[in-house]
């Protein structure tokens, strides 16, 4: 569902690129921006200048334009503010002290609780966009013991990783997503058996969540988790 009136979840949007006027188009269910991903109300702002690029990146000139956005959101019905790119964790502490809503921008804010979800043998496997810029600013696991327990692996260098830096960004394709996912859990499974759960960084990846859920049978997650889960303790 769509409304720009009801009790919304708020959705801080990446450029893309398109032309002037142009119709976007329709979201890929599953991913965050589509109405049928969800069964409450959306809304999304565009962040401007956040392309992905310097989001991924870490750009710090952003954090305005983030705080700027959520506020729109806000004052057009937003109950909480989320993103379509898990590296907006970056901002996650400004939006968060700058509205009155709770702000979850990122899957990785639940990687503390997926870490006691398992013995304390297992692994959780971080499965991002580009693992060169997923550092530990944005993991924020800072216990050693703790941090030995994740293994990161991206996509950076495949075919959707290339699609997203193109402007404008064509249409998701779902194929070439799965086709990287599946070749990252399977080498990391090979080199990292104790892994238990998978935690899906970046907010395309849902759409195939469930096919890499049937592929390998372990627990995967990934931010429409998390935007259920804070919504469903609001309404």
């Amino acid at each position: 569902m769509t409304s720009q009136t009801s009790r919304s979840l708020g959705i801080l949007q990446l450029e893309r690129g398109l032309p002037q006027g142009a119709t976007p188009p329709t979201p890929v269910p599953g991913s965050m921006l589509s109405s049928d991903t969800f069964d409450f109300p959306t809304i999304s702002e565009t962040v401007p200048g956040a392309w992905v690029e310097n989001v991924v990146r870490g750009d710090p000139a952003l954090e305005p334009e983030f705080i700027a956005a959520a506020r729109r959101l806000v004052e057009r019905g937003a109950i909480a503010i989320s993103s379509t790119c898990g590296f907006s964790i970056r901002h996650q502490s400004a939006v968060a002290a700058s509205v009155k809503v709770p702000v979850v921008l990122s899957s990785l804010l639940l990687l503390p609780g997926l870490l006691r979800q398992v013995p304390q043998r297992a692994k959780i496997a971080v499965l991002t966009y580009d693992s060169t810029c997923c550092g530990e600013d944005l993991l924020a696991i800072h216990n050693l013991t703790e941090r030995a327990r994740i293994v990161v692996s991206g996509i950076e260098g495949g075919k959707f990783w290339h699609d997203e830096l193109r402007r404008p960004a064509p249409p998701i394709d779902i194929a070439a997503i799965e086709t990287d996912l599946t070749g990252c859990v399977v080498k990391l499974r090979s080199a990292h058996p104790e892994i238990a759960t998978i935690l899906l960084e970046c907010a395309a990846f849902p759409v195939v969540a469930a096919a890499i859920r049937r592929t390998i049978k372990l627990p995967v997650y990934d931010i429409t988790d998390l935007c259920r889960l804070t919504m469903a303790a609001i309404l």
